[in-house]
């Protein structure tokens, strides 16, 4: 893909808590990379969010899983994602959409992000139907109660999350 900026490669971010990585977030990834030469998964460090996972679980759960999209790197960030981007010297945002309350907030960030960094600018992907109701949370709340999410997640993420699980539910039904 040629780049408008002369030979440096378009560069996109894909900023996100991913907690875990979905298969909704690996399509929004591979339509990504059909676009952009280069696409950064930069995983966001939010002191208001308590992940289920760590920062390093999530990076290596993440890395695991785009290991074999070629084009696509893992970063951490903290502060203004479009700072984040300015800094890597990316183009675009990526924003992922799978409904209409999706829009709402994400057109109003992507309209602060354009008064603070014009040069950036914030592309929406819809992923394939199949993923339109796929969240993180919804998977963390399946996982809890012992439900198989094997075809939302990943395999290496699906493990984990029945580790965290496992003690969870023998705890709970020890209580019984």
């Amino acid at each position: 893909m040629s780049s408008k900026r002369g030979s440096s490669p378009r560069t996109a971010i894909y900023p996100g808590t991913f907690d875990p990585i979905t298969y909704g977030h690996l399509d929004i990834i591979e339509r990504a990379v059909e676009i952009f030469d280069r696409v950064i998964v930069s995983l966001g460090r939010n002191p208001e969010k308590n992940p289920l996972f760590s920062l390093d679980d999530r990076l290596e759960m993440i890395r695991e899983s785009v290991a074999d999209i070629k084009g696509v790197e893992v970063d951490t960030f903290s502060g203004l994602v479009v700072r984040h981007a300015q800094e890597l010297g990316a183009e675009a945002l990526i924003r992922g959409l799978r409904a209409v309350t999706d829009f709402e907030y994400e057109f109003q960030m992507a309209l602060v992000n354009r008064r603070l960094a014009p040069d950036i600018i914030t592309v929406f992907l819809m992923p394939n139907e199949k993923y339109t109701y796929l969240n993180s949370t919804i998977v963390r709340e399946v996982a809890s109660l012992g439900g198989d999410v094997g075809r939302f997640v990943p395999p290496a993420v699906e493990k984990r999350l029945r580790e965290i699980y496992s003690g969870v539910q023998t705890k709970e039904s020890n209580q019984e």
